[in-house]
């Protein structure tokens, strides 16, 4: 678990690649400067830790590009102390940055392999969200609602209607919808049954799963 000078040197190189690109939220930066990504990959990807790049990690899903990392992160608007929901902990690499943006982060895991991993890994890393769980993104955390805002991490064909029920007044939901690519989604709350809605062109995600356990 080493992080070194050189690494250091390369999440630089990254935020200047994230600025280019236009990333100005300075929280959002700082957090991928600070975040040491290669930990969240597969040894064998160390070299292209910090290129601009998604790379496969286990149970057949991918750690995101920086880019979308930061894209999604910004359109949230956290603040210090907002209550997060993640749809897909995956890696953990955006629930970091979450934390790091000093979130209180609840989120939720589908794949069992990714979710023991993961919540053993970040801990070592001293990123603690309030809630790791193991369950159905599409559902929500009911208990645990309303959240400042909801981040889904995977492709959505549709936009799962407990998620826009678990959101507080001018709450924010982001969130990847479509099928083979995916369509940028901010819907921000603005009734009990009214949303103001903004799109922001075409990614590509590993698709939401539904529980099928």
């Amino acid at each position: 678990m080493k992080d070194t000078f050189k690494h250091k040197g390369l999440r630089q190189q990254l935020v200047n690649i994230l600025k280019a690109k236009g990333i100005t939220d300075e929280n959002v930066l700082n957090a991928i400067s600070k975040i040491p990504r290669h930990l969240f990959m597969d040894s064998g990807f160390l070299d292209h830790a910090y290129q601009d790049k998604a790379f496969p990690i286990a149970a057949d899903q991918t750690i995101s590009q920086p880019y979308t990392v930061a894209f999604q992160s910004e359109l949230m608007k956290v603040k210090k102390g907002d209550k997060v929901l993640e749809i897909g902990t995956g890696s953990g690499y955006q629930t970091a940055v979450l934390c790091e943006l000093g979130a209180k982060v609840y989120s939720i895991e589908r794949q069992q392999e990714l979710f023991k991993k993961t919540s053993k890994f970040l801990p070592k890393l001293g990123y603690r969200a309030k809630k790791l769980i193991f369950g159905d993104g599409y559902k929500g955390l009911v208990d645990d609602a309303p959240f400042d805002s909801i981040i889904v991490t995977a492709g959505a064909p549709f936009v799962p209607k407990p998620l826009l029920s678990q959101l507080k007044p001018e709450g924010r939901l982001v969130i990847p919808v479509g099928e083979d690519v995916q369509i940028m989604t901010l819907l921000i709350r603005k009734g009990l049954k009214e949303f103001e809605q903004h799109e922001f062109g075409e990614f590509r995600f590993v698709p939401l799963l539904e529980d099928k356990n």
